[in-house]
């Protein structure tokens, strides 16, 4: 029996919501990047993209837990001397819920050109409302609420 291996062309894409509202931002990340990564289907390949879309929303509803609720850094440099600057993840996920919840999903994808296309299907929005009814969105139940 030959192993079986998943083509990019015969992947059926559908698209999943998960709501941020209340939960913990590493859970839900774990979640996203699941979904995003296809391991939740029987024809997972993993060195295909198999994944799904994943519409995450109430971005700004989302919480931390833990240590990175005090302090935890994140660094950008401009590349000049002296240029390094941070914030907080708490300040982070205050200005920008987005790419606070973007940043994180993407620390637990692939970090190669396979990570690059997957996070391409990840569309977050700080509020309810998302651009995406055309889609067929479907809720997703795997999240457990705490």
């Amino acid at each position: 029996m030959k192993t079986f291996s998943a083509k990019p062309e015969e992947m059926e894409k559908a698209w999943y919501v998960l709501d941020a509202s209340g939960q913990s931002i590493g859970r839900l990340a774990v979640e996203a990047a699941r979904i995003l990564r296809g391991k939740h289907k029987p024809t997972f390949t993993p060195h295909v993209d198999t994944g799904d879309f994943v519409i995450v929303i109430n971005a700004a509803q989302a919480k931390l837990t833990g240590n990175s609720k005090g302090g935890e850094k994140i660094y950008r440099h401009s590349g000049w001397p002296g240029g390094i600057k941070f914030i907080t993840r708490a300040q982070e996920l205050d200005r920008k819920p987005q790419e606070a919840v973007r940043r994180v999903v993407r620390g637990m994808l692939p970090h190669n050109r396979l990570g690059d296309a997957i996070i391409g299907k990840l569309k977050v929005y700080a509020g309810p409302e998302h651009p995406h009814e055309a889609q067929k969105p479907v809720a997703w139940l795997g999240v457990a609420a705490e």
